[in-house]
């Protein structure tokens, strides 16, 4: 049995990973080309992304969802926001290690997802009921920065799977939220560090310590001092 401890769960993981395997070499080439020059700005710029990822499933890798499945575990977090849903594959390491903990013994909790594209939005939501772990999930269609204005309560985990330039929207939206010794994960932080540097520059600001794990990429693993 794998790290989640749901076979069948486990095996429809397995088959979404390999779709978005299958698209990663033309994304990667793809996002090495927009960002040769730096980071890409203007309006203009941030359409021509959003339209290329439209149909892109542009999962987390396998590795970097279990180990966020396995921090939250480790955490007893309950109250999880995720920034970039895609299709949802990652979502559902995320609302799985919610599950548990609660199962343990916790009051409440789930997964707030965001997503922009309503025929990703839709394909999650179907998705998630057929896994079983709709009930765990509150995904929130839109502009991030409209549908996460409404959080109630601390937060304890954040994984930030998103392009670039969302990151500090999200980042201002969701620092003064999350709790003392709460935890944002940042995926690509090695391989696009000049674009992440206003991000971390900000984390560091509000108190943040972060490392960079050594996964492809890089992962990034900020906590939240006290």
């Amino acid at each position: 049995m794998g790290v989640l401890g749901d076979t069948a769960l486990e095996a429809r993981l397995d088959g979404l990973h390999q779709r978005s395997e299958g698209q990663e070499a033309a994304t990667r080439a793809w996002f090495d080309d927009v960002y040769k020059h730096g980071p890409p700005q203007g309006e203009a710029a941030t359409a021509r992304i959003k339209t290329f990822l439209a149909d892109k499933m542009v999962a987390l890798e396998k590795d970097k969802a279990e180990f966020c499945h396995q921090l939250i575990r480790a955490m007893g977090a309950r109250r999880v926001v995720e920034i970039g849903t895609s299709y949802g594959v990652s979502t559902l390491y995320l609302a799985s290690a919610v599950r548990e903990t609660i199962a343990a013994g916790g009051e409440g909790g789930g997964v707030i997802a965001t997503e922009y594209e309503p025929d990703k939005a839709a394909a999650a939501r179907a998705l998630f009921a057929d896994a079983g772990l709709e009930p765990f999930i509150d995904l929130r269609e839109g502009d991030l920065r409209e549908t996460l204005k409404d959080l109630s309560g601390p937060i304890d985990f954040v994984l930030m799977d998103i392009w670039i330039e969302a990151v500090m929207p999200a980042a201002e939206l969701l620092v003064p939220r999350l709790r003392a010794g709460g935890v944002i994960i940042a995926d690509n932080t090695a391989s696009h560090r000049a674009a992440y540097q206003p991000y971390l520059d900000y984390l560091s600001a509000n108190g943040f310590s972060s490392v960079t794990l050594p996964f492809h990429g890089g992962l990034e693993m900020s906590v939240k001092g006290g």
